[in-house]
């Protein structure tokens, strides 16, 4: 079994943005001199799909941070009440949670969480959803017949599942995945899963390299979000042709659908703007934006249908995980215990 990579620190860039024509809500009290920073974890050219048009309708500029979902979340845990940071996004909610939990963020304005539906945001209205991504198995259909698909995303702890599954324990991605276990199926459970997995499992540095093992025989399946094989298919299968995709449903965790969040911090002096940011991310011409995106990733604005090739959200049967439950801290001690991480 290889390793899991310590994920290493992006780089953070910083850039203004103007866009385009789309209008949001109301602009009162813009001041041409107003810029936010904005510290994001979410894929760049997702995010700057999102805002195309906000700088021209506010007046606001947008200052970038670019960097994963844990150092930018630890950063402004650092910083503190000091943090320049006036917005955060993520790419998968635990590491917001982690702020939600130091009480660095600022309540949301309600109109803003009307924009999506309750499953996308946390019940403490201090951030929301503002993109979505589904849990997947990919799998090698030459190796791996349909009939002998699992059941569960629990049962690839079953010794016969030994050598024959790829993660990457590393990612984000995984550990929200793994976030979800545990809030669903509690502490033990998750434990002797993760357990499991560490016997079973060859670990990965990416999803794609997960997609690419079980679409070259490799491994018979990997566990992954769905937009990696969708955008890949959009490419004419380029990586993974000869890999297909199977969806756990019924309320599995298997089935877990992951939100980016966004939040605004409660140590910004400049609120109203900082608002204004999260109620165009998740108000419809955004959501629109998204969805007709090669991102591929999932709408969740309120009547915001996503992209065509997508099976619909309502026909994914994810479980029902409160996204201001998981619990990334515990998720790590629980995969060093373990020894993925």
């Amino acid at each position: 079994m290889t390793r899991p990579a310590r994920a290493t620190a992006a780089a953070l860039t910083a850039l203004a943005l103007a866009g385009g024509l789309t209008a949001c809500g109301d602009t009162a009290g813009a001041s041409d001199a107003e810029t936010l920073t904005v510290y994001s974890a979410q894929h760049e050219s997702l995010v700057r799909t999102m805002v195309e048009g906000f700088t021209d309708e506010t007046g606001i500029e947008l200052e970038f941070r670019d960097g994963n979902d844990a150092e930018l979340a630890n950063q402004i845990v650092q910083e503190g009440e000091a943090s320049p940071a006036d917005v955060f996004l993520t790419e998968n909610s635990p590491s917001i949670d982690v702020l939600d939990r130091e009480g660095l963020l600022a309540p949301l304005d309600q109109a803003t969480l009307d924009q999506v539906g309750e499953q996308f945001r946390p019940s403490s209205g201090t951030w929301t959803g503002f993109a979505a991504r589904s849990t997947v198995l990919v799998y090698n259909p030459a190796q791996l017949p349909e009939a002998e698909l699992p059941a569960s995303i629990l049962d690839l702890a079953d010794p016969a599942w030994e050598g024959r599954i790829g993660i990457a324990a590393g990612g984000a991605d995984f550990q929200a995945i793994v976030a979800a276990v545990l809030a669903l199926e509690g502490e033990d459970a998750t434990r002797a899963w993760l357990e499991g997995l560490q016997r079973n499992a060859n670990v990965y540095q990416s999803n794609t390299a997960v997609m690419v093992a079980a679409d070259e025989g490799e491994i018979d399946a990997g566990v992954m979000y769905h937009y990696y094989w969708y955008r890949d298919q959009a490419e004419e299968g380029l990586k993974g042709d000869d890999a297909a995709l199977h969806l756990f449903g019924n309320g599995d965790p298997g089935a877990f659908l992951s939100v980016s969040g966004a939040g605004v911090l409660a140590s910004s002096d400049q609120q109203d703007a900082a608002q204004q940011l999260v109620a165009w991310l998740t108000a419809r011409d955004a959501q629109q934006r998204l969805a007709g995106s090669s991102a591929l990733e999932y709408a969740v604005g309120t009547g915001v249908a996503s992209a065509e090739v997508l099976p619909p959200l309502d026909t994914l049967g994810a479980p029902a995980v409160d996204p201001g439950s998981l619990d990334q801290d515990r998720v790590t001690e629980l995969m060093q215990e373990v020894g993925l991480l």
